[in-house]
């Protein structure tokens, strides 16, 4: 997956219902405990902890693949090469944002956010991918905007953190800052996040999301 969004949506790679597939006991298994995470800083946009079934403020772009579980967020694909769904939130109007998630694949490569989407169309794609590639790369649509290698095990929770003010972009993952832009030219000036899923070219994806705050930058 090149970028969250080249054809359709996103970019190359993420564009970030159990079929008839065979059976996989990953498919059904739970993520450990989600981690407990500090109190936001600054002026909060949107807030989910998923504490409630209800995915209100959120809008999916297919059905049968988003719901709740036990606390956290769950996507599931049909077992089938460059499956993908997205679940967006916020305001074509944010600008100068961060976005704090966690995620935790259980199965599959790519897992990810999108910021600044317009027109659920364009938008920068972070997808922090797994085995067999164990990096984080941004995208708008064709554009690389970075690369860097960080190791992300499937089965344990990753934090995300994102920062997009005016035309800079940073990205850091568990904490360490791994890509830092100060002129992501090609990146949309607005718009929301969206969470991506994508089975990628190894035909599956289940990945669980929590703890998802967006803050406003001054």
């Amino acid at each position: 997956m090149r970028a969250l969004l080249r054809r359709g949506l996103l970019v190359p790679g993420f564009l970030f219902a159990v079929g008839a597939a065979s059976f996989d006991p990953a498919r059904l298994a739970m993520p450990p405990l989600s981690p407990r995470t500090l109190p936001p800083k600054g002026h909060v946009l949107f807030q989910d902890d998923f504490s409630s079934d209800s995915l209100s403020g959120w809008e999916a772009d297919r059905a049968g693949v988003w719901t709740v579980r036990n606390g956290a967020l769950r996507a599931d694909l049909p077992d089938r090469r460059q499956e993908r769904s997205f679940l967006f939130a916020g305001s074509d109007g944010w600008t100068n944002y961060a976005v704090d998630l966690d995620v935790c694949a259980m199965r599959g490569v790519d897992k990810g956010v999108a910021v600044r989407v317009a027109d659920k169309k364009t938008g920068v794609g972070i997808d922090l991918r797994g085995p067999g590639y164990q990096d984080v790369i941004v995208n708008v649509r064709e554009w690389s905007l970075g690369k860097a290698r960080v190791v992300n095990a499937n089965g344990a929770w990753h934090h995300i953190r994102v920062e997009v003010r005016d035309q800079s972009l940073r990205v850091w993952v568990n904490g360490t800052l791994l890509i830092d832009r100060p002129d992501a030219k090609r990146s949309p000036h607005a718009g929301r996040i969206a969470l991506a899923a994508y089975t990628g070219g190894v035909g599956e994806c289940t990945v669980f999301y929590d703890n998802v705050v967006v803050t406003e930058l001054p």
